[in-house]
């Protein structure tokens, strides 16, 4: 699996607040956007994982603020896997504007099987490749 993936966002007028920056909790909505097209690009569909009984779900998650990002901007989110064992996954997110460093993020992700009992990553997710 690719460890490192960037997409481009456009921010959407809904996305922000009555100060019209985007809204604190949407940054979660882009760093899912961000995990869902890493495994999409190195040929996993969550969709496809779930039918074989492999939920990937946040366990834990947090967001450093440095910049306000404003509707109709352009960023940049580069995702990267830091570390993959057992039955977790943890990225890093970096989200810029051009060159500027608007927030960082991370998040662990597990994994369950259909009844919410955590389960060992299946063997080809275990063995992606992850940045150390």
């Amino acid at each position: 699996m690719h460890s490192h993936h960037e997409i481009a966002i456009r921010v959407r007028y809904h996305e922000t607040d009555a100060q019209g920056h985007v809204h604190h909790a949407i940054y979660f909505h882009y760093f899912e956007l961000g995990r869902t097209e890493l495994l999409r690009v190195a040929g996993y569909d969550y969709a496809d994982l779930e039918r074989n009984g492999v939920f990937l779900v946040v366990t834990e998650v947090a967001c450093r603020y440095y910049q306000p990002c404003r509707f109709g901007d352009t960023l940049r989110l580069v995702i990267e896997t830091t570390a993959i064992r057992g039955a977790r996954m943890r990225h890093i997110y970096h989200l810029y504007r051009d060159e500027i460093l608007l927030a960082k993020g991370e998040s662990t992700i597990g994994c369950v099987d259909a009844h919410g009992k955590v389960r060992r990553l299946p063997e080809t997710l275990a063995n992606l490749e992850a940045t150390q």
